[in-house]
């Protein structure tokens, strides 16, 4: 690629600081078991990762290289990920009463997800050192990037979901040649199949922020948003959390950008959107708990929100605190309509998990949370084609 190498120093612990080497493989802290973020040189990005300069840089997520690792290696992994639009939404904002409303639609990325982004990173360093298997556990959607980005770099992927997934997901991946495990169960009960098979014959575990890299391209929607509000940030975001790894990510591009005198330190108010069925984060954040319990018997039409106990919990719940902004379960029965009104209203295909976020944002509006002149952001992180069993039939 045309374009600096990463400025990566070390890998840190999220939670207790502890340092490890980017130069060998990481999945958690070995102190505390913890999530690992990659740590960079930020005087020394910020010199070239300018407003300027990336006018004319290519228009993925790579063009923020100074601050991604795996840069280097990138073009043996990219499918295009990333630079996908974000759409002023009037007629929905009309709707609601919300006078500054804009989309970021995440479905145009390779395999019609926002899981592009975290799955090309991780492939990427995974690439880099020297990984020829990976095995993930997934609710759907990044098990389909997983085994596109594997075929694109010639790493053999691993794939267990619930058996339940949208059948156009599973065929999305055994299309792509991964080796696929349907589990009786939930996206935790794929997890525990792929741990133990990770560790019985070595694969590299590739699961949510239990490796360092995932996090580092979904937090490149966190820079997308600041680069395409012209140097600015929104005033609120709503991101439908299952895992949480975008909350979080976008997070910490926040704090790069105002530690490399990009932005000031007014930050977004992030918002967690779950549904009523699966709310695990929702139900801490209300109690005023650190970690979330795990949630009994989820059950919710929007599968990449159906995840009973996220291993992030604790990264979740201090963003939303640190940003003054706060979670929201809504109705799972509403979220197939909110489908249909954000088609029929702009033209916007999402995926139920980014329908629920219109949801989220009707009822903070409603409760007087968000200012109705507020600059607010919704998440739609996929496509609404890949849930054709949603689609009304007449």
């Amino acid at each position: 690629m045309d374009s600096p190498a990463p400025a990566l120093l070390r890998l840190e612990c999220s939670i207790c600081g502890a340092e490890h080497s980017p130069e060998e493989l990481q999945t958690i802290c070995r102190a505390c078991g913890r999530a690992l973020f990659a740590r960079y040189d930020l005087e020394l990005a910020k010199r070239m990762l300018t407003r300027e300069n990336l006018r004319v840089r290519p228009a993925s997520m790579w063009r923020y290289a100074e601050v991604m690792a795996g840069s280097d290696v990138a073009d043996r992994v990219s499918l295009g990920e990333g630079m996908t639009p974000l759409l002023r939404a009037p007629r929905l904002g009309a709707d609601l009463g919300a006078r500054a409303l804009w989309v970021k639609d995440e479905g145009g990325n390779p395999t019609g997800s926002f899981k592009a982004r975290g799955i090309a990173a991780a492939m990427a360093m995974a690439l880099k050192l020297g990984v020829t298997e990976i095995g993930m556990p997934t609710a759907g959607n990044a098990g389909s990037a997983a085994a596109a980005y594997g075929a694109r770099c010639g790493i053999r992927a691993h794939i267990a979901m619930p058996q339940d997934t949208p059948e156009g997901i599973v065929s999305e991946v055994r299309a792509f040649g991964a080796a696929l495990q349907l589990v009786d169960g939930l996206i935790s009960d794929a997890g525990r199949v792929i741990a133990e098979q990770c560790r019985a014959q070595g694969w590299f575990e590739m699961a949510t922020l239990k490796e360092p890299y995932r996090v580092e391209g979904k937090k490149t929607m966190g820079y997308e948003l600041w680069e395409q509000m012209d140097g600015d940030l929104p005033d609120a975001i709503l991101y439908p959390t299952g895992g949480g790894t975008g909350l979080i990510g976008m997070w910490k591009a926040f704090d790069e950008l105002e530690q490399m005198g990009l932005t000031g330190a007014e930050r977004p108010r992030m918002f967690a959107v779950q549904s009523d069925g699966c709310a695990p984060i929702v139900r801490a954040w209300e109690a005023g708990a650190a970690r979330a319990a795990p949630w009994q018997d989820a059950a919710t039409v929007a599968p990449g929100i159906r995840v009973p106990a996220p291993f992030a919990d604790d990264l979740i719940l201090g963003a939303l605190r640190a940003s003054n902004g706060g979670a929201v379960a809504i109705a799972d029965g509403a979220i197939v309509p909110a489908m249909r009104q954000m088609a029929r209203r702009e033209g916007i295909d999402a995926c139920p998990e980014g329908a629920a976020t219109l949801l989220g944002l009707e009822r903070l509006l409603s409760e007087g949370v968000l200012e109705r002149d507020s600059r607010i952001v919704l998440f739609n992180t996929g496509s609404g084609l890949k849930h054709p069993e949603l689609r009304p039939t007449a």
